[in-house]
């Protein structure tokens, strides 16, 4: 492979400009998965949408993710890279034309579930290109670049709906112009993976969880549900949580949540990385604990520096928590059972960064949103705490 990158064709990129390439379209991406979260009071507001619907229309999204993940996620081990990002592409262009051009909550769900199946596929394809050219820093870029973009996409698209012109449609055109940079350019980057037989067979997802490592999944699993839990939460529910606190319309307050929770998120892989699975747990899961608490505190007082504290604290939960269950059980299966195995915790994962937001959006015209909070709030802590005490009893017998 790195002979054929060192004599590549005039005019294909480095395998430097290539990694550069993959970042930034991968960074556009995740940009465009959180660009709709501040515009949600204000399609609220148009359309007279119940927190249901918001929750619907952000589902739509996660839903039709997992479902890319588990068909075409590894496609482009058979057909090639680059024609399965052009598709991911092209997809997002589409979806990005629908948001332009939206006039009801159809509108909304038809964009999300189509951005949804384009990311499922631009994350498994794109992370599996950087894994081609630079197995080191393409785990690590893997990791990072989906959450920070994700963070810098709310905080650009709260910024220019509460400052600039066309605000239900002016982040989309810019996302849409560098996609469609990005779209042209892809075919400058070197193909790494030749074509094969198996695409068809490919699209059977295969979801196993081998009897030996049953437990500690188990044991995981509860902390992951809570991690994917509040991120839904955050891109979804809490611009309208933020109205109610605080009495403003700004959606760049919405952006700013979203991105202190997920910049300290990336910021939290970065520092646990070299930590062992188990410690990154215990102390993920502490952070989210701790994290959440404080938030609800910050939302009795209404003091948003408060929250954001708070936010900041559960967003290292919120990054290292993820992590460090793969960390601690992925290594425990061989190679070959290991994509079976993370489709299940995928399955897990996004069913729960959907499910319990619908739930609170059914749950809010009844109880309201303050106390629909507390109780999802609750069910966070509790859940870190399972994975906690689990962690905590693993490094005992272990010692």
């Amino acid at each position: 492979m790195s002979s054929n990158l060192d004599a590549r064709p005039k005019g294909v990129m480095t395998r430097r400009a290539a990694i550069i390439f993959q970042i930034a379209t991968l960074g556009t991406v995740a940009m465009f998965a959180s660009a709709p979260t501040p515009l949600y009071r204000i399609y609220q507001d148009h359309w007279h949408l119940s927190p249901v619907m918001v929750t619907t229309v952000f589902s739509a999204y996660a839903l039709s993710l997992l479902v890319a993940l588990l068909t075409v996620g590894g496609l482009s081990d058979y057909i090639g890279r680059r024609p399965v990002m052009f598709s991911a592409l092209i997809l997002n262009v589409v979806a990005l034309l629908v948001f332009i051009t939206a006039d009801s909550v159809v509108a909304l769900i038809t964009a999300r579930t189509i951005q949804g199946f384009a990311t499922g596929i631009a994350f498994g394809t794109i992370g599996a290109a950087m894994l081609d050219l630079n197995r080191v820093h393409g785990s690590l870029m893997n990791s990072l670049t989906p959450v920070t973009g994700t963070g810098i996409g709310a905080l650009l698209s709260g910024v220019l709906v509460s400052y600039a012109p066309m605000p239900t449609q002016l982040v989309y055109l810019l996302l849409l112009a560098a996609t469609l940079i990005q779209a042209i350019l892809l075919w400058w980057m070197p193909e790494t993976v030749a074509r094969r037989s198996g695409a068809w067979a490919s699209l059977r997802p295969i979801v196993t969880v081998p009897p030996y490592v049953r437990q500690p999944l188990t044991l995981v699993s509860p902390g992951n549900i809570a991690v994917w839990a509040l991120g839904g939460f955050y891109l979804s529910l809490m611009p309208s949580l933020l109205r109610l606190i605080t009495g403003s319309n700004s959606p760049l307050l919405g952006g700013l949540a979203v991105t202190a929770l997920t910049l300290s998120g990336a910021a939290s892989m970065l520092v646990a990385r070299k930590w062992p699975g188990t410690i990154i747990l215990i102390r993920s899961m502490a952070c989210l604990i701790l994290g959440v608490l404080i938030t609800l505190g910050g939302v009795y007082t209404q003091s948003i520096p408060q929250l954001l504290v708070g936010t900041v604290i559960a967003g290292f939960g919120f990054g290292a928590g993820f992590f460090g269950s793969i960390r601690t059980v992925v290594p425990l299966v061989p190679a070959h059972e290991r994509a079976g195995l993370l489709s299940v915790i995928f399955i897990i994962c996004y069913l729960a960064f959907s499910l319990p937001t619908i739930v609170a959006g059914l749950a809010i015209p009844t109880l309201g949103l303050p106390l629909t909070l507390d109780i999802y709030g609750a069910v966070v802590i509790v859940l870190a705490t399972i994975s906690l005490i689990a962690a905590l009893a693993s490094v005992r017998r272990a010692s």
